[in-house]
């Protein structure tokens, strides 16, 4: 950590969760003399809720912030205390890497990565003003007076803008448990004049670990090999444990239900949305009344630690009644609650007031990423945060623009979904969101992203040595099968039965089908008793999609050359005729920045999209003439 003395900057980030800390990595490693601003630096690196990195569709954000040199990834395997690949049986494609973290550790690696980053200082400070001279942003003032000058301002505020929580009746201001929320920077952001919602998330009773009865518990353990998120990290480091399984019964669901009136969202004294796919213990009861059982992992929070995160019953119901409720369940007869659970509120602004680039459109210098654009989680907080800090960079710096598409990382999956879409609930990133899912997979982020990251400077030299190392690798093996082709003939005698249609496979071809795996073939391959796990691997699910691909390729090349088409940023579109008044309205809201935004627009039909294009084709051709 570093003392500021000078307070002029290219980049200042507001606030040090998992969005910050991404942003102002990003921004420094990109060139830019930056600034992160936190309330306490100590909390650089919190894990405020579940004590837990990556799942599905997150995985896949984790590993592609590693590819472009971030630090969730390397922090989340020095913390990792128990690895699981979800979707195991499930195709490549659909698996995610998930690690249950010591939230110690985790916080401490990611102040190392921090420290070890030149260009970036961190001070402890409350930012409650912006600098602000017309439509350009030009830095930040502190509660002490003192003005933080720079040319990009990343406001990344998590749940602390105009933060509310709620336990029960009793309601307070907070942007967390023990902290206090940003009223007054809340209150000029307000007067941007943006589109404001309220969301809200929540978070179970922290339990005493030496309390609960673990001999009444199933115990799942993590997997023997376990997946990495860095791809500079070969294995755990910290000691593995196993978590502990319970499940609820009708005697808590009774309790809860009977209770449900001191609830804060069922009592009324809550307005946000929440979370569909994470429901409190509340809505379990209510909205799937027919189950009289819901499973809760015991999560342990660390090493040297008791507490335990119980995943599966956030609440927001009077402590009383969650100490009745927790009770019920098997081994937790004589547990005690170390901290209640909660709910809180907090502001976020509509996401499509944003550009691809995270930038607030309107305005010069301004970018917004987190929980601030109405997402949750610290992946997707993460990610976007790597986002906003490139292009705050940029813009500092006079470089282009960094921008990701949905063809080619999850990262341009969200940002698009956001800034076209924007959100009703906290978004949360499935795989199931990518249309392009067989291609960006978490086996091959370094592949899709690391070139980039290569291209804009903005990674080190044993990253750039370990992916060119293990590409060398991956040609020498990939040229080593290709180079090698079998007969039908021969391909029985591997014990594979093919039709001998004379038809003749190399080796790649061969490692497509579903039950031939590299070491069987890998005898008659001279040479191929070389190659390593971890490309063998590889090779077989490169194998495996690359008829799909290809597809998606062809694909996405015919729908590519229009959907690139700019939008101008004035285009009237009430300047003729097609477009019913609500298309012109919503369009004209949303100013989408190309005809791929556009038709990704909630109404827009294929017919409305042509008729714009035809539009900008005419526009272009009298310019021409």
């Amino acid at each position: 950590m570093f003392h500021v003395k000078h307070q002029e900057f290219d980049v200042v980030v507001i606030g040090a969760g998992h969005a910050g800390a991404e942003a102002a990595s990003a921004a420094a490693r990109y060139g830019a003399k930056t600034a992160l601003v936190t309330l306490k630096s100590t909390d650089l690196g919190t894990m405020s809720c579940n004590p837990a990195i990556g799942g599905l569709g997150k995985g896949h954000l984790v590993r592609e912030i590693d590819a472009l040199g971030g630090l969730m990834g390397l922090a989340a395997d020095r913390a990792g205390i128990q690895f699981r690949l979800l979707n195991r049986r499930k195709g490549p494609a659909v698996q995610g890497p998930r690690a249950q973290a010591d939230r110690e550790i985790f916080r401490q690696s990611v102040q190392e990565l921090v420290s070890e980053i030149g260009n970036l200082h961190v001070k402890s400070a409350e930012v409650v003003d912006l600098i602000q001279t017309g439509s350009v942003f030009s830095g930040v003032v502190l509660k002490d007076g003192t003005r933080i000058v720079a040319k990009s301002v990343v406001l990344t505020s998590g749940t602390f803008l105009n933060g509310i929580v709620h336990i029960g009746d009793v309601s307070h201001s907070g942007g967390r448990m023990g902290d206090d929320a940003s009223n007054r920077l809340a209150d000029r952001i307000r007067e941007l004049d943006l589109k404001f919602g309220r969301l809200k998330t929540g978070t179970p009773p922290r339990l005493d670990g030496s309390t609960i009865d673990w001999g009444l518990l199933e115990m799942q353990p993590g997997d023997e090999d376990p997946t990495m998120f860095s791809f500079l990290s070969k294995r755990p480091t910290a000691r593995q444990i196993s978590c502990g399984i319970t499940h609820t019964n009708p005697k808590t669901h009774e309790i809860i239900g009977k209770n449900l009136s001191l609830s804060a969202m069922y009592g009324g004294h809550i307005d946000g949305v929440g979370p569909r796919y994470c429901p409190s213990i509340e809505d379990k009861v209510v909205r799937f009344s027919d189950k009289d059982s819901h499973q809760v992992f015991l999560e342990p929070e660390g090493l040297n630690t008791t507490t335990v995160y119980p995943n599966g019953i956030s609440t927001s119901l009077p402590v009383s009644v969650q100490e009745d409720y927790v009770k019920t369940l098997r081994g937790l007869e004589s547990v005690r609650i170390v901290q209640p659970g909660y709910a809180i509120e907090y502001d976020y602004i509509d996401p499509r007031a944003l550009t691809s680039h995270l930038s607030v459109k309107g305005f010069d210098g301004l970018y917004f990423a987190g929980q601030i654009n109405g997402t949750t989680g610290y992946e997707e907080a993460g990610a976007q945060g790597l986002v906003a800090g490139l292009n705050a960079a940029a813009n500092a710096l006079g470089k282009d623009p960094v921008a990701f598409s949905r063809v080619d990382s999850y990262i341009g999956v969200m940002i698009d979904d956001l800034t076209t879409r924007g959100v009703t609930e906290p978004y949360r990133m499935f795989t199931s969101r990518a249309e392009f899912r067989l291609a960006i997979r978490v086996d091959n982020a370094d592949q899709r992203l690391t070139p980039i990251g290569r291209d804009l400077g903005i990674l080190n030299q044993q990253r750039l040595q370990a992916f060119d190392e293990k590409m060398e690798k991956l040609e020498s093996a990939e040229n080593l099968l290709s180079g090698t082709v079998f007969t039908p003939n021969q391909v029985c005698d591997l014990g594979v039965n093919v039709k001998l249609d004379g038809v003749k496979r190399s080796g790649m071809q061969l490692l497509s089908f579903k039950d031939i795996e590299f070491d069987l073939i890998k005898p008659a391959i001279p040479g191929a008793d070389l190659v390593d796990l971890e490309i063998s691997g590889q090779l077989k699910k490169q194998a495996t999609y690359a008829s799909y691909i290809e597809r998606q390729k062809r694909d996405v090349a015919a729908i590519k050359k229009d959907m690139e088409v700019s939008i101008p940023a004035d285009f009237d579109y009430s300047n003729f005729s097609g477009l019913s008044n609500e298309l012109v309205a919503k369009l004209s809201e949303a100013r989408p920045e190309n005809l791929a935004q556009m038709s990704r627009l909630e109404g827009i039909t294929p017919a409305a999209t042509a008729l714009v294009l035809a539009k900008i084709r005419q526009a272009e051709k009298r310019g021409l003439g």
